[in-house]
């Protein structure tokens, strides 16, 4: 299975995802021209050589309109009454310390001999739609954005459709969510693992306060992932570094077992005493397979709703599966073999369930060997709000299937069917 691991000890920020992934393509400079012809309005990337604590990696800097975004553009107060938000490049890119999002609401409070226009999310998505990039690529982009949107909405309290973003921290965001769509698309591993996320530590300063690590968009988007802090002072994962984290993660935990084929070096440009760079590692590893213990028993004096009752139980204390097959047993009598498959540790529990909630008075053990695909759940975002979605892969095979009891409550809500939940979530 041709997985993707991604090592974000350092944290993680758009631009250094970017670099990363970029280095395990076998002709990088061809995918820079790739990207500079996706026509994002006013943009244009540039791959850099980079060093950290003597290692070398690739550094991607993004110019809008013939600038890289910096403190200066966000340092000062702007003439609107409207909610926004900032996005930029976290602190492995400046020498200096500011705010990455946030949104607030004031009053004019000196003039100014420009003008500065917001963008809402309707307005990215007129953005994202106009690019020559493929419509999975779009879908992609637009659901990382959906995840910082809703990110800004519960830190400041105000409705997604309040949120807006500046308008040249727009074009830099944009250009690094596409560029990372487009590398995922590129490379297309069958499995997504991402490491414990380093978030940093302290607080870190904006032009409106002071905000604590991780920044309240950053630490709602990585709600239900494995983080940290550490020594390092200072903002090292940016909500935009987390909603790709967060949108194309199949899991986080430890590197697997795994044949590297390639690996690269996403630098950021502040230093530190530990090497500032995303790791991406990107190899083989094998298909699943375990071992189970089969456990089985016949009855025929139980009702059908007092199997039904044991096998809820049995799912409940942790069994991988549970089914009944129809038999015939002595004296002609109808009845029932039920079959549960559990992990070793679980046996003994499973016995115990089994005596306690059905009739049997005896039960077989055997040694099952099983060819599985890696399955995880993710969290997608919809119209219809938040659903899970189960991802099987392996063997050369990929599917996803949506969770039947998010989809009951959906079509409940929505006075439909289940089908045609799924049919508009697929569509």
């Amino acid at each position: 299975m041709k997985t993707l691991y991604l090592d974000c000890g350092m944290g993680a920020a758009g631009d250094m995802l970017t670099a990363a992934l970029i280095e395990l393509l076998p002709r990088p400079d061809e995918f820079i021209e790739t990207l500079n012809a996706i026509n994002i309005p006013e943009v244009v990337y540039k791959k850099e050589k980079s060093a950290k604590c003597g290692i070398t990696g690739t550094h991607i800097s993004v110019t809008v309109r013939g600038a890289e975004e910096s403190e200066e553009m966000h340092s000062h107060e702007h003439g609107h009454t409207h909610e926004h938000t900032h996005e930029h490049h976290n602190e492995h890119e400046h020498s200096h310390e500011h705010c990455h999002e946030h949104a607030h609401d004031h009053h004019d409070e000196h003039s100014h001999s420009h003008t500065h226009h917001h963008s809402s999310m309707h307005d990215i998505e007129h953005i994202v739609s106009a690019l020559d990039i493929p419509q999975k690529v779009k879908d992609d982009v637009m659901a990382v954005y959906g995840l910082i949107a809703e990110a800004e909405s519960q830190a400041h309290g105000v409705p997604v459709t309040d949120i807006h973003f500046h308008e040249v921290g727009t074009m830099d965001a944009v250009a690094d969510i596409t560029a990372v769509c487009l590398l995922m698309n590129e490379l297309s591993p069958d499995e997504v693992v991402v490491s414990p996320v380093h978030v940093g530590s302290g607080t870190v300063k904006c032009a409106h306060g002071i905000l604590p690590v991780p920044a309240p968009a950053t630490a709602y988007i990585l709600k239900d992932v494995p983080i940290y802090g550490g020594s390092i002072g200072g903002e090292l994962c940016t909500p935009t570094g987390a909603a790709l984290l967060k949108h194309f993660a199949a899991r986080f935990g430890e590197m697997p077992i795994m044949k590297t084929k390639a690996i690269g070096y996403g630098m950021g440009k502040k230093d530190f005493p530990t090497a500032n760079c995303v790791r991406a590692f990107i190899g083989d590893t094998e298909d699943k397979t375990d071992v189970a213990v089969e456990l089985s028993c016949n009855v025929d004096d139980m009702t059908a709703e007092a199997v039904g009752f044991a096998m809820e139980r049995l799912f409940e204390g942790g069994a991988l599966e549970v089914y009944t097959i129809p038999i015939g047993m002595k004296k002609s009598r109808p009845g029932v073999m039920l079959r549960v498959l559990c992990r070793e540790e679980d046996k003994e529990k499973m016995i115990g369930l089994i005596f306690r909630y059905t009739s049997t008075i005896g039960i077989r053990e055997a040694e099952t060997r099983r060819y599985v695909l890696e399955r995880t759940i993710q969290t997608v975002q919809t119209p219809f709000g938040e659903v899970r979605r189960k991802i099987s892969s392996g063997y050369g095979v990929s599917r996803t299937k949506y969770e039947y009891d998010d989809l009951a409550r959906i079509a409940k809500e929505q006075n439909i069917s289940v089908d045609e939940v799924r049919s508009r979530l697929e569509n």
